[in-house]
């Protein structure tokens, strides 16, 4: 998704960056950095001597550099780097992003570049074509434009006076979606990447299919998208064109979320831009990096398990975060780990980087969604290898009396379809943490087909993504299954772990979906997200199955029974075995930042959920409201101002009364520049087809300068 999709979130509490969408990303408010040397590890498992953080060196910050591309179009950048860097050339490492250097990224980028470009580094933020202050239009998401004019902005900076030939990208979310991108492309200059809460594959790991089944993300990105499509350069940049530049990308704005639903399967347009179909393209050293609770952090296992370059991943507790700003905690002092990694790859350094484990994982003994704001507890194990040949996998079969090693008689259980069960579980996309986060799972639990441990005996952790196999049937050609893995404490609450969803005709992969059968039966294999956590000893492990996950997915086009084969239906956890060695984790842990600072600024600026109903005819609502008061960018004087409203409803035994809409806004004020922006998306659906409506309007000075409305008809393709 973009980033928010990928690109970035919203800033995480107490302090939100909330002009900024989930894609235009987070700012280092309040992290601290300790700068401290590391040990690293030799190969034989012991210590070696300590690599040091180089000596600091003065640097310079040019606000606006151009960037020549071949057609004449110029790209926008933004670059630190030491003072004396044409005398003594450095490393440049890219951020390559969609989502405005001058204004909207600044108070993240700034603090980044101003830690890390002083270790003998040029950090550069390059703004995409069509966005912030670079010439043309961006009309989708990581298209061949884009990756063309990545090569030549990485061979431009690798010849510039200044560099020493050697170029790293970086990036989350968006940044980490383009950053593997590029690398499978292999231009000579590129020799590292970090890439972060990324995927290698857009169609199952990115805010648009989930399991083969439509998200409500896709709608929520998508009018977050057409802001980051339509906003202006600033005109103190680019000059009197600023209009023309705003008038052309207004007009070449394209209905992008009526052309993602135009593709309901893993097809070409999918395929574009996923890694995952040419992993030995990528030819360069890689770091993976993500989180427990972002929802796509299961590519940091793929990447490590299909790449065959020098490569490591580590998955934090965080979300959609970077290590240092983490949400929850604790996080990471990542700009020495970065420092370290660019100075073994970009300037021929040992820095024993590669000496240790290749994932680095934290192990939650409690949930997110029970600890936060204060840091999860855990700690951090570490595995030489991925797939580690010491994690194995238990199986646990679903019992009509519950979950057990042993099988017992087979039995057919019926779970029929239910529109309203899925609201602890309503975001695939947790941002906003203080409502993000699932709470207790009980009251979509007492709705759902229930298969319950008994009391464990001893902890069991698990490390790897665990998978769900069903033997089922259903009444219908079309049909979903959902499955979350849930922590029941001795005390009743119910944490959710894990979880998976599958639009069943895709049972047989994504790319060539087939109906089912109806009463015929099936065997299914759900997998569900990759999860590091200990059940605790008394606690019980729970599989709750349903047919819906309203409203995080669009239902089934009619209602439907599934018969589940109770006894022949079975668990696979990913068990990480007790004595299993551990290491010290060598990267300076930062606790307690955001308990701290959200005592310190109460949750003025928090997001709003309200749910009602059901009402007398079973309807249900949810509305979601993300304020956001107008903000001074520092060192630029623009205010920015906007937010969004989501609003999902569904009437119980009415698949097809299921409405979502999302509204983002956009204003931004500086002198006499005042322009605004307003998207909207909305959604509907009859059994045979899909109704989606998009518009963009944009003013100036209050007065319209331009509007437009698509509303398109589309046909389910066995969604």
């Amino acid at each position: 998704m973009s980033d928010q999709s990928r690109s970035p979130g919203r800033e995480s509490q107490p302090q939100k960056a909330l002009e900024l969408s989930r894609r235009e990303f987070l700012l280092a408010s309040g992290a601290s950095l300790a700068f401290v040397s590391a040990p690293g590890f030799g190969a034989d498992g012991g210590p070696r001597t300590p690599w040091n953080l180089p000596e600091k060196r003065p640097i310079k910050t040019l606000e606006n550099v151009w960037i020549p591309l071949k057609d004449g179009r110029r790209l926008a950048m933004r670059i630190w780097m030491p003072l004396d860097a044409e005398r003594e050339p450095v490393p440049v490492v890219l951020e390559y992003l969609p989502y405005r250097k001058r204004d909207l990224t600044r108070r993240r980028d700034q603090p980044w570049g101003d830690a890390f470009s002083p270790y003998g580094f040029a950090f550069a933020r390059v703004d995409i074509r069509g966005t912030g202050e670079s010439d043309g239009v961006l009309l989708g998401e990581y298209l061949q434009q884009e990756q063309d004019d990545a090569l030549e902005v990485i061979a431009w900076l690798a010849r510039q006076p200044w560099c020493n030939g050697a170029v790293g990208m970086r990036g989350i979310s968006w940044g980490g979606f383009n950053s593997l991108q590029v690398a499978a492309l292999a231009p000579p200059a590129l020799k590292a990447i970090v890439t972060q809460c990324a995927t290698d594959n857009r169609y199952t790991d990115d805010a648009h299919y989930v399991g083969g089944v439509l998200t409500f993300d896709d709608l929520e990105w998508g009018a977050d998208f057409k802001l980051v499509l339509t906003t202006p350069p600033d005109p103190e940049i680019v000059g009197d064109r600023w209009r023309e530049m705003w008038l052309e990308r207004l007009k070449a704005t394209p209905p992008v979320v009526t052309e993602w639903l135009t593709h309901q399967r893993y097809d070409a347009f999918w395929q574009h831009g996923s890694v995952a179909t040419n992993y030995a393209g990528i030819k360069c050293p890689v770091y993976a990096v993500d989180g427990q609770i972002d929802s796509y952090r299961d590519f940091v296992a793929r990447v490590l398990k299909n790449l065959q370059v020098p490569r490591k991943g580590l998955i934090g507790a965080w979300g959609h975060r970077y290590p240092q700003i983490a949400d929850p905690g604790p996080g990471l002092d990542w700009v020495q780990e970065e420092v370290r990694w660019w100075t073994q790859w970009l300037k021929g350094v040992d820095t024993g980087i590669m000496d240790g484990p290749m994932l680095w994982a934290y192990m939650e003994t409690q949930t997110a969604s029970e600890a936060w704001p204060k840091d999860v507890p855990g700690r951090w194990v570490a595995e030489a290898a991925w797939p580690s040949p010491r994690i194995g996998s238990r199986r646990l079969f679903l019992n009509a009396d519950g979950l057990s090693e042993t099988q017992a008689p087979a039995r057919a259980l019926i779970c029929r379809s239910q529109e309203t069960v899925g609201l602890t579980k309503r975001e695939w996309f947790p941002n906003d943490m203080d409502v993000d986060l699932p709470p207790d799972q009980t009251p979509d639990d007492k709705r759902s087909l229930l298969f319950d441990s008994a009391p464990l005996q001893a902890d069991v952790e698990i490390l790897g993504n665990p998978q769900i196999v069903v033997r089922l049937a259903s009444d219908r050609p079309v049909a979903h299954l959902a499955v979350r893995i849930n922590e029941v404490t001795p005390r009743g609450e119910s944490w959710n772990v894990s979880y998976g969803v599958l639009n069943l005709t895709h049972r047989d992969g994504h790319e060539k979906p087939t109906p089912l059968v109806p009463g015929k039966e099936y065997e299914i294999r759900v997998p569900c997200y990759f999860a590091t956590h200990r059940f605790r000893t008394g606690s019980r492990i729970r599989v709750a199955v349903t047919e819906s996950l309203w409203p995080m997915v669009w239902p089934s086009p009619r209602p439907v029974t599934l018969t589940i084969r109770a006894g022949e239906s079975y668990l696979l956890l990913p068990v990480r075995p007790a004595e299993a060695i551990e290491q010290a984790m060598p990267i300076p842990i930062i606790r307690d930042a955001i308990e701290k600072r959200t005592a310190a600024s109460p949750k003025a600026l928090s997001a709003k959920v309200i749910v009602t109903g059901p009402d007398a005819s079973g309807l249900v609502a949810v509305r979601k409201e993300l304020p956001s008061p107008p903000r001074v960018v520092a060192g630029v004087g623009t205010s920015v101002s906007g937010g969004s409203v989501w609003l999902r409803s569904i009437r119980e035994g009415d698949p097809n009364s299921s409405v979502w809409s999302v509204e983002w806004t956009r204003e931004m004020r500086r002198g006499d520049w005042n322009i605004a922006l307003h998207s909207r998306v909305e959604l509907s659906s009859t059994a045979e087809e899909f109704r989606m409506k998009e518009s963009i309007s944009a003013s100036e000075a209050g007065k319209p300068v331009f509007d437009r409305t698509w509303d398109r008809r589309i046909k389910r393709d066995l969604m």
